[in-house]
């Protein structure tokens, strides 16, 4: 049997934004617009007829704005919907309302300034869309590769095998996408000031993630910041990779680094959750515990297999509190998945497995 084409309703008052993102869903064979809306008014008629697998909504419309239609979906009849607006492109507050309201994802504006910005945003959003068919929605209170999909070696060399890694700070590596935003919140909401370092790849395009990590930071009992290029990573502080380029752990000495580089996607995302867990198998091995949650794809299941192979301890979080179980779901079939924990538990998983790194040593 032919598998079902996720089919997509459309919502935005540009008729060019319409026919660009219509052009683009339909190069893909297994997604199928069936219907454009020039607002939610126009929208809510035809949800009245059927009901699509996928909204895209745009936030600044006449009539009714986008946020106040995603609530009142979220409220009514829960339906997966992705923002797709230029107000969130600065990492406005505007963002988090809308993940808060029930969106499961966010995607810049469609570029055609270059060809390439074109490929990069047509591929992105493709796969958003694919993800967001998988999510699961819950009421709330009023594949067909485009580009070649390229591996870490585009960006870092495998790591070294038999290569001996000293005893030294250990460290958390976590990876995320769809969901995640939601998810990160609850996980290092709950870390004491005293938590390991933790270096964190969340699925997300360039100006969201400064924003997203103040917005954590104000709540959070450690440090939340977006990571820069060459700073140390320190216990009690979580570092977020920029959105749109890659975060790698370094080593100077006993001492870790971040490294922040250019380059293309890699398992079709920049930052790239493969390119951080490959480097931290090179570079912290046993070290190093590698986290992988709730996303679409398979963006994680190299870097965290190898991580394995070189010692490190590897947690998933469960098919029950993602969003999306594909990550988790591609790691643990990769083989590179020691334990299978609830999004709950995470913290206390992290705790766990630092603390008996203290031990270990001062036995």
């Amino acid at each position: 049997m032919p598998r079902e084409k996720v089919r997509v309703l459309i919502v935005d008052d540009s008729a060019s934004v319409r026919q660009i993102l219509q052009t683009i869903l339909s190069e893909d064979p297994d997604i199928e617009v069936m219907a454009t809306a020039s607002d939610p008014f126009v929208a809510a008629r035809r949800l009245e007829k059927e009901l699509p697998d996928v909204i895209i909504l745009d936030l600044e419309m006449p009539r009714m704005d986008g946020m106040t239609f995603l609530r009142k979906i979220m409220a009514q009849r829960p339906i997966p919907v992705i923002i797709c607006s230029s107000l969130t492109e600065e990492g406005s507050n505007v963002m988090f309302e809308a993940f808060e309201a029930g969106a499961v994802d966010i995607v810049p504006k469609p570029r055609i300034d270059t060809r390439q910005a074109l490929l990069e945003c047509s591929t992105r959003l493709r796969e958003a869309v694919k993800s967001a068919a998988r999510a699961r929605v819950r009421p709330r209170a009023e594949r067909r590769a485009i580009e070649k999909k390229l591996t870490a070696d585009a960006i870092i060399p495998p790591p070294v095998q038999g290569r001996v890694r000293p005893t030294t700070e250990r460290i958390v590596c976590i990876g995320a996408s769809t969901g995640g935003t939601e998810a990160l919140n609850d996980v290092l909401e709950m870390l004491p000031p005293h938590c390991p370092p933790i270096v964190i790849v969340q699925h997300m395009p360039a100006g969201f993630t400064a924003a997203f990590a103040r917005r954590l930071d104000s709540i959070c009992q450690i440090r939340v910041k977006e990571a820069e290029d060459g700073e140390p990573v320190l216990p009690g502080c979580a570092y977020i990779a920029p959105g749109a380029r890659h975060m790698l752990l370094q080593r100077i000495g006993l001492r870790y680094q971040i490294a922040i580089k250019d380059g293309p996607p890699v398992s079709r995302h920049r930052p790239s959750v493969d390119v951080l867990f490959r480097s931290a198998a090179q570079h912290a091995g046993a070290n190093a515990l590698g986290v992988i949650m709730t996303g679409m794809g398979d963006d994680g299941a190299r870097g965290m297999l190898e991580m394995r192979k070189l010692g490190a301890s590897t947690r998933a979080q469960d098919e029950e509190s993602c969003v999306v179980f594909g990550m988790p779901k591609e790691a643990i079939a990769h083989g590179g998945v020691e334990k299978v924990v609830s999004l709950h538990h995470i913290p206390r998983e992290i705790m766990l497995w630092y603390q008996a790194g203290h031990v270990a040593v001062a036995g």
